[in-house]
């Protein structure tokens, strides 16, 4: 069947309401923390070479750089043409086929494709301390930049793992000689370069924006993660807590073969403004702001807030409907959404919150709004009679934001 004729059903069925399926990717380096609601007993269903599956990508047009036995599919949210066994269609072809149809002529006419994703990654251990490249560094190696943010939903995190805090950037006065140092001793043991770091506490329904040239050790909460389409980076830290080593290989991943060894390259890599800035939390923190007017939209049942603003290429908010109440939703952007708790409809689809998902299984907690039908407005209605209906919803670009990004 053809890519127009799956297209055009998906299209119709949901009145531009994509429906898609979840996306797993399982990470060698991490231990999975067990929150993303996929069954246990699939944890290791790529086998055991593969790794845990730790994450799941949402809204993804983007393939996940996983090492030489990742699959052409992994990380690529599929839509679904209707309900139950039924056809589907990547969608990114889907994209290249309708284009602006899907995201809207000014987002296409500037990327060529939808230029984000989000995720939930789920680590029991805290990750290594790594940066991703801005766009001088990036196209070095045919790459683009990879802003990211960081929310922690409450309805993810029953537990904070072993490590609920995250390092962001170097200490004041820090020198680049001493992040030299660190790079040098990469392959000698622990390269102590957290110690020249500083760890904050992460705090659940907040977030953090973390700009492309940031040092950053995410901690083990469950988080969702806004980010721009791009998997670069480079891990600068070579021994974990608990002693979990990282491959020296990954400290110059996504580096020109002519700068490989180069340590001052990595120091380059580092947008140090950022970095060193002694009032990193002030700037970077993010605590929900509501999208409107709070007692009006109170009265229509419902609070949207922008829960991740401070970039200007990707962004998110949270929508909560109160119990029995339906709102219209207009928003000016093309956006993915998943379902965080409760159940209802959204325009023509019944929507529910999984309990545990096998893996291969097809759920109705994640969708995607094309431009013109977020425009036109989406009904979400909550059918429960005690529990309020919670969704986050992804963006690439949305003029909204454009008040709160810096």
């Amino acid at each position: 069947m053809s890519i127009q004729t799956l297209g055009d059903k998906a299209l119709s069925r949901g009145s531009g309401v994509l429906r898609l399926a979840p996306a797993w990717v399982p990470r060698s380096f991490c231990r999975p923390g067990m929150r993303i609601k996929l069954h246990p007993a699939d944890t290791y269903k790529l086998g055991l070479e593969r790794g845990g599956i730790d994450e799941r990508w949402l809204a993804s047009a983007t393939h996940a750089e996983n090492g030489p036995l990742t699959p052409e599919d992994e990380g690529l949210s599929y839509v679904l043409t209707g309900d139950g066994p039924c056809e589907k269609i990547l969608l990114r072809d889907l994209v290249a086929e309708y284009k602006g149809e899907i995201i809207g002529d000014g987002l296409y006419a500037k990327y060529g494709r939808w230029p984000m994703f989000s995720k939930f990654f789920d680590n029991l251990g805290p990750l290594p301390l790594h940066v991703h490249h801005g766009d001088r560094h990036a196209a070095l190696v045919g790459q683009s930049s990879k802003p990211e943010m960081y929310f922690f939903p409450a309805q993810m995190n029953n537990y904070g793992g072993e490590f609920p805090f995250t390092f962001f950037g170097v200490n004041p006065r820090v020198t680049k000689a001493q992040v030299k140092e660190c790079l040098e001793n990469f392959a000698r043991g622990d390269n102590a370069i957290l110690d020249i770091s500083r760890a904050y506490k992460l705090t659940l329904d907040t977030g953090w924006d973390v700009p492309p040239g940031t040092l950053h050790a995410p901690g083990t909460l469950c988080t969702y993660e806004p980010q721009f389409a791009s998997d670069v980076y480079a891990m600068y830290q070579s021994v974990l807590y608990f002693a979990h080593a990282v491959p020296e290989a990954l400290l110059w991943k996504d580096c020109p073969a002519d700068k490989i060894g180069d340590c001052d390259y990595l120091v380059d890599v580092l947008d140090w403004e950022l970095n060193a800035d002694p009032f990193f939390a002030e700037n970077r923190f993010m605590r929900p702001i509501p999208a409107r007017d709070e007692h009006e939209m109170a009265e229509d049942g419902y609070l949207e807030e922008w829960i991740c603003y401070k970039n200007r290429r990707v962004c998110a908010k949270r929508l909560t409907v109160l119990p029995g109440r339906t709102v219209t939703i207009k928003d000016r952007a093309a956006y993915g959404f998943i379902l965080l708790q409760g159940k209802g409809k959204a325009g023509a689809w019944d929507i529910e919150t999984p309990t545990l998902i096998r893996f291969g299984e097809s759920t109705y907690d994640e969708f995607f709004v094309t431009e013109n039908a977020a425009k036109a407005g989406v009904a979400i209605s909550n059918t429960s009679r005690c529990e309020p209906l919670v969704m986050l919803k992804h963006f690439s670009e949305n003029e909204e934001v454009s008040r709160f990004a810096v």
